[in-house]
């Protein structure tokens, strides 16, 4: 695979500088990507870069994961119009620790052969202090040559700390550092870090005699409807199953506008290029089933095929009809506990669990399902209340324990489309 050329077939390639794509042809190179741990967890949109150094260790090529524990105490202002709120050095190490474990999902790491590297830039400057950093960082960049940089230039009117005004100074050093360490020679990012790159590439040629280095950038993805990528009804997509569920996962890929499905699919699915050409040519005319392929091929790759099962298992509870409550009963705990993440949910101390307790009673005086009895009775009379996709005939039926599926949860539907989970704990 030749990466330049891969990254212009998957709409991908925004940006280099002159002589990277001969250097990659020339044998194994070390490139890096930065990230700033600044969230909880790796989103999906980090998960675009993910994807650029994956497609470069499969190109041959050997990647480094730089983590940002020093830039992550700065704030990067590119693609932000004013100051970042600072977050506490613990919030950020507790992050950077997650997302570690995040990327090693995602890259084979080892520091043989083509092997991805980890690296923490709080390395590079922990020992380092201010004047050290002045008079090695400071003097190599001209403050004319840092205001010319969009991050810089876009934030003026609005006001730019001197805080953030370093950070170009940062990731600029970084580069070097790695560049020494590593060998490092190409420095990659989305195309809004242009200018913080080359940066790195102007400090490696200033400071290092006859070195040279390379910049690479990705496109950012928007939406058709040019709204930004990454954002679903409930905010980010997160790649953490606690943050964002498998099933809104998946759901994310087959709810996308027809008309991404295509850019999406080239940028995210690790299938070859004739193979997505021939999928692209055999489901021209049937877009939804492009994006079932997408969606399962990323939740599998993301979550886990446990989890990915527990996908089509949420599926098929809300949407089969003929689905029967022995197959109900034999959902995992984690299916159930999806399912209701989707749909309205309470949860009653298993107090309430007496031998006396009524189903009526349960979903007007435990649960506000109904509001009354009389609304209650008229639902069951009118055979719309089902327990466990079992229909219920009886407002005075008792709950009784072995009701309860995998001992805790309980699947009220009321009407064809009204679902509600009810948890005993």
């Amino acid at each position: 695979m030749n990466f330049i050329e891969e990254m212009q077939w998957r709409g991908m390639l925004h940006d280099m500088t002159p002589g990277a794509k001969e250097a990659t042809e020339k044998g194994m190179c070390t490139a890096y990507i930065g990230f700033d741990p600044t969230a909880p967890s790796l989103t999906i949109g980090n998960y675009v870069q993910v994807m650029v150094l994956d497609l470069w260790q499969r190109s041959g090529h050997k990647p480094v994961v730089l983590m940002g524990g020093a830039t992550g105490r700065i704030g990067d202002p590119s693609g932000k119009d004013q100051e970042r709120q600072l977050k506490s050095y613990e919030e950020l190490d507790k992050n950077l620790n997650h997302q570690v474990a995040q990327m090693k999902q995602f890259l084979n790491f080892g520091d043989s052969g083509n092997g991805a590297l980890l690296r923490n830039n709080i390395d590079f400057y922990k020992d380092m202090d201010v004047l050290t950093f002045l008079r090695k960082v400071g003097k190599t960049l001209t403050v004319n040559y840092m205001m010319s940089k969009d991050s810089v230039k876009n934030r003026l009117e609005t006001g730019l700390s001197f805080t953030e005004f370093s950070y170009q100074l940062l990731q600029a050093y970084d580069f070097q550092c790695l560049y020494e360490q590593d060998n490092c020679t190409f420095q990659m990012g989305g195309s809004d870090q242009w200018g913080n790159i080359t940066s790195g590439t102007e400090f490696i040629r200033k400071n290092l005699e006859h070195a040279k280095a390379y910049a690479v950038t990705s496109n950012l993805i928007t939406k058709s409807d040019g709204k930004k990528f990454g954002k679903s009804e409930k905010g980010n997509l997160w790649m953490d199953a606690e943050m964002t569920s498998p099933y809104q996962f998946y759901q994310f890929w087959i709810n996308a506008d027809d008309a991404d499905i295509h850019k999406f699919t080239r940028i995210f699915t690790l299938k070859e290029r004739s193979e997505i050409e021939t999928m692209e040519k055999d489901l021209a005319d049937d877009l939804r089933q492009q994006k079932v392929l997408l969606a399962e091929e990323l939740t599998q790759r993301i979550h886990g095929q446990d989890n990915f099962q527990s996908v089509k298992d949420v599926s098929e509870i809300l949407f089969n009809k003929k689905l029967d409550e022995a197959s109900l009963k034999a959902m995992k705990t984690t299916t159930l506990a999806m399912v209701g993440a989707e749909v309205p949910s309470y949860t009653i101390d298993k107090s309430v669990m007496t031998s006396d307790l009524k189903l009526e009673t349960l979903l007007t005086e435990h649960c506000d399902i109904f509001s009354s009895l009389s609304e209650c009775r008229r639902a069951i009379k009118g055979n719309a209340v089902s327990i466990n996709k079992t229909k219920v005939a009886d407002a005075n039926r008792a709950i009784v324990a072995s009701d309860l599926l995998q001992d805790s949860y309980l699947l009220i539907e009321n009407g064809k489309k009204n679902k509600f989970m009810i948890r005993i704990s």
